[in-house]
């Protein structure tokens, strides 16, 4: 299923901000830079140190938005820097929803596709040490079950489909809408997440937009991330990786952001998203190799 070209959708011709309402989970990953390089020009650098950048995911269900109840997940990866600022690159963008992928290809510039979000749910033991126990020699833990909302995603094209991974979220009485009665909601925040956009087939140029984010945020456990085993896509001589050639090696690049390592994972609630239109920046020229030579 691909989305439709033409006019703006209905609910996107009132114009920025659009305003999406749900809620997220936001994690973040250390992501080779080599990994990261596939999804970035030439003329932009990223931002790495000791041969890693900081990507991630958003993974998102929204109940309110110009394109009315979807989910979607954005593959981060990585931070690119074009002076003065620096901001988030997305690798991929998958959505439920042709009116939303068609906005996100057309008026903001992202990599964005359909896809299928099949929810299941499924329970797991784990052991949970018991420090008391231990002491006395008795025991190195118990089982503790553990409930899991379980994710698969798929990208679909006309009547094919293609899986890409399944995402496992440990569920809780918060995620269950149970906040007020036993769990910490975290604290009420206002941020802005800065991103770069465009230098795709509809938007050749640099776009650079803002998503203005207040919500209620609490860390919690990174979700559990698996797909089949993947081939490691192959290096070009300038250090690249030569996944650009067509659209499954992208998705496949793509997948290696989401199977690395998780640092940081942060759960947005009372989700309130206000997202601007995207201006055209101007990438900053490299500075030029300054090279001494003696002379006799």
């Amino acid at each position: 299923m691909e989305a439709e070209d033409g006019k703006p959708a209905a609910g996107y011709r009132h114009g920025p901000p659009w305003v999406f309402k749900g809620s997220a989970l936001y994690q973040l990953h250390l992501v080779k830079a080599a990994t990261a390089r596939a999804f970035v020009r030439k003329e932009l650098r990223l931002v790495e140190a000791f041969g890693y950048t900081l990507g991630g995911m958003f993974l998102a269900r929204y109940h309110d938005s110009p394109a009315g109840q979807f989910d979607e997940l954005v593959v981060i990866a990585g931070i690119v820097w074009n002076p003065p600022t620096s901001c988030a690159w997305a690798a991929r963008v998958l959505v439920n929803s042709a009116e939303a992928c068609r906005h996100g290809r057309k008026e903001v510039g992202l990599p964005s596709h359909v896809a299928a979000f099949s929810e299941t749910e499924a329970c797991a033991l784990r052991n949970k040490p018991n420090n008391f126990l231990n002491i006395l020699g008795m025991s190195s833990g118990f089982s503790k079950q553990e409930n899991y909302r379980g994710i698969e995603i798929s990208e679909t094209s006309g009547s094919s489909s293609r899986h890409l991974c399944n995402i496992s979220l440990p569920l809780n009485e918060a995620s269950r809408g149970s906040y007020k009665r036993n769990k910490w909601m975290g604290p009420a925040i206002k941020m802005s997440l800065p991103s770069f956009s465009g230098q795709t087939e509809d938007h050749p140029e640099l776009l650079k937009y803002s998503c203005k984010v207040e919500c209620r945020v609490r860390p919690v456990s990174p979700a559990k991330i698996w797909s089949p085993k993947t081939a490691e896509p192959e290096e070009c001589s300038d250090g690249r990786n030569n996944s650009t050639g067509s659209d499954s090696d992208a998705q496949r690049q793509s997948l290696l952001v989401l199977l690395s390592r998780p640092i940081l994972a942060l759960e947005f609630s009372s989700l309130r998203m206000h997202v601007d239109a995207p201006k055209i920046v101007a990438p900053h020229p490299k500075k030029k190799e300054v090279r001494y030579s003696s002379s006799t």
